[in-house]
């Protein structure tokens, strides 16, 4: 897959195959590379727990929120939860704005899953601190995202907003995955192009 391919299949996935396993390996490897990304001023303040244990998953989705648009619906069922995670966290002595590489970390390591047929989900709606108890997280370290990983098995689908429309996400009745993304002509404010 090209780039371009990897942008257009990396999704939010809410919805995976909860029977399969995820070595550590690839999880190391998902690390390794958000490690080597670029990093504000090169401080290179995140840290990574990652999981992908069956009863310290479970620990880690009992704090998450999941699909805060889809109002009727709780989550992913047992079987369809995401079957490894990595939590972000920061180093807040080494950089307390770390945002932008908290963002650049997860999308490496979620088009890294792609490449290798996974998918995943950036989580932010968090109780952080359940899941600092949960996973006994030291006081120095601040918890920034929790990155979903799985085999997904849902449908998305990208299509156009109407210019000014919603973008907020929806499921059809077929289970479907709808995401509306502004169309070029009105993200792109100008062209200066000689």
């Amino acid at each position: 897959m090209d780039l371009a391919d990897l942008v257009r299949k990396n999704r939010s996935y809410r919805r995976f195959d909860g029977s399969h396993a995820i070595s550590p390996q690839t999880m190391r490897d998902l690390v390794g590379l958000a490690r080597i990304t670029p990093s504000a001023m090169n401080r290179q303040p995140l840290k990574y727990i990652v999981s992908c244990r069956p009863r310290t998953n479970a620990a880690i989705y009992a704090t998450l929120a999941w699909a805060g648009s889809l109002k009727d619906w709780d989550g992913p069922q047992p079987h369809e939860r995401p079957t490894a995670y990595v939590v972000i966290l920061v180093d807040k002595e080494l950089n307390p704005n770390a945002g932008n590489d908290i963002g650049i970390a997860a999308q490496t390591m979620l088009l890294a899953a792609v490449e290798v047929g996974l998918g995943g989900c950036m989580v932010g709606s968090i109780k952080r601190p359940a899941l600092r108890e949960a996973l006994s997280i030291p006081e120095g370290l601040e918890i920034g995202l929790v990155v979903a990983i799985g085999k997904p098995v849902e449908e998305v689908v990208l299509e156009d907003a109407e210019p000014g429309g919603s973008v907020t996400y929806y499921r059809e009745p077929d289970m479907s995955h709808h995401v509306p993304k502004r169309t070029m002509e009105e993200i792109l404010v100008a062209e200066h192009t000689d």
